[in-house]
């Protein structure tokens, strides 16, 4: 099991830094969107995304 999530966190670091390796200033706009976000908003995105990823995870499993 340790190897898996050590196999998903080494994906998760390849696929992060692939937009700001190819478009490093449409990544700095995103981020630059991100910060006038309100918290709610912020977690509101983060539950979609767990909720997404929970999702994909059981039906790919």
């Amino acid at each position: 099991m340790w190897q898996e999530l050590g196999i998903a966190f080494c994906l998760l670091l390849v696929l992060e830094g692939v937009l700001p390796f190819l478009s490093p200033q449409r990544w700095r706009g995103a981020l630059a969107q991100l910060l006038r976000l309100s918290n709610t908003q912020l977690r509101l995105m983060g539950l979609a995304g767990m909720l997404l990823g929970t999702s994909l995870l059981y039906l790919l499993h």
